[in-house]
């Protein structure tokens, strides 16, 4: 931090687990000091999700896995991808994040207040919300789900995270927000009151039954360099929803998403992108707002009472 203060860097490459302090400990206090950009570069294992995701609620504006061996093979090997990253996150804007607490439980009526209806018992929307998010996105999504209240229409997401991290990541939000925040598996159905995460390493594709909506987790190649990808879910959302339904795109590097927003502009739906001043990195929305699929912009403050507003044509 010394250092730092005598030439403060563009950006940061940053490990969890470091000797004298911890990576997030650091992170916290480099936010704190001048927020900057910070890459995580770290062993990515299930006993770390929780702690790698800490690191991205903390403001890290991206990660990149590091094996446990063969390191330098793996600096060979994805060299143009960290190299990727860190130009990408030169470009972006970190801003100081206020987190909501978990809610602690003191009584019995507290427990009450805290009950999430079950989905069995919940009633088909006939409304689907679409969300498509990448680096910077996981405060994006924390702040809008947060802010949504119970009986908001379905959600279904993807960010773009790794392998294991997602689950965490669902976790987190279901304990911070009212609505019921989950990872998706195939068959869920999309009811009013969830939000549905695409799990890391596979593809999230919205289906309909009659009149009832649910999701499938499938397989398959990278799409624009992702798996998840943005552009496979709002395609699916554009075929079976139409005009049932809202696609946001959110903060984050390279064109994923902007096809298939385009594709549920074209079938109906209503398409919002987050505005430049509020995105961590405008790479996503404005890849959307130049093909002309986003019909409007907005801050990232508004898109809650855009997702609850009763007519969104």
């Amino acid at each position: 931090m010394q250092k730092m203060k005598e030439n403060w860097p563009d950006v940061i490459t940053l490990d969890i687990e470091m000797p004298r302090m911890d990576g997030i400990t650091f992170l916290k206090m480099i936010m704190a000091e001048r927020p900057t950009p910070v890459v995580i570069c770290s062993t990515l294992t299930e006993k770390g999700a929780e702690t790698t995701l800490q690191a991205l609620s903390a403001g890290a504006v991206s990660i990149v896995t590091k094996p446990k061996s063969s390191l330098r093979d793996f600096l060979k090997d994805a060299s143009a991808e960290l190299i990727g990253e860190v130009k990408a996150a030169a470009a972006s804007h970190p801003k100081t994040f206020q987190h909501k607490k978990s809610t602690q439980v003191t009584s019995a009526s507290d427990l009450s207040d805290q009950i999430k209806p079950s989905s069995s018992l919940s009633q088909t929307t006939q409304r689907v919300v679409a969300i498509g998010a990448s680096t910077g996105g996981t405060q994006a999504l924390e702040e809008i789900l947060c802010a949504l209240p119970r009986l908001s229409p379905g959600v279904v997401i993807v960010q773009h995270m790794p392998e294991r991290i997602t689950t965490a990541f669902a976790k987190r939000l279901n304990g911070l927000c009212e609505i019921e925040v989950r990872e998706a598996e195939s068959g869920d159905r999309v009811v009013a009151g969830t939000a549905l995460i695409a799990p890391g390493g596979k593809h999230l594709v919205l289906k309909r039954s009659g009149a009832q909506y649910h999701v499938d987790v499938i397989d398959g190649p990278l799409v624009n360099r992702h798996k998840p990808s943005v552009d496979v879910l709002f395609r699916s959302v554009a075929k079976y929803a139409g005009s049932n339904a809202l696609g946001i795109i959110l903060t984050g590097m390279g064109d994923d998403g902007s096809a298939g927003l385009l594709e549920m502009r074209e079938a109906g739906a209503h398409t919002v992108g987050q505005d430049e001043e509020s995105s961590i990195v405008y790479g996503m929305p404005k890849e959307a707002f130049k093909r002309g699929a986003v019909q409007k912009q907005l801050p990232l403050s508004q898109m809650a009472a855009e997702i609850q507003r009763q007519n969104w044509l």
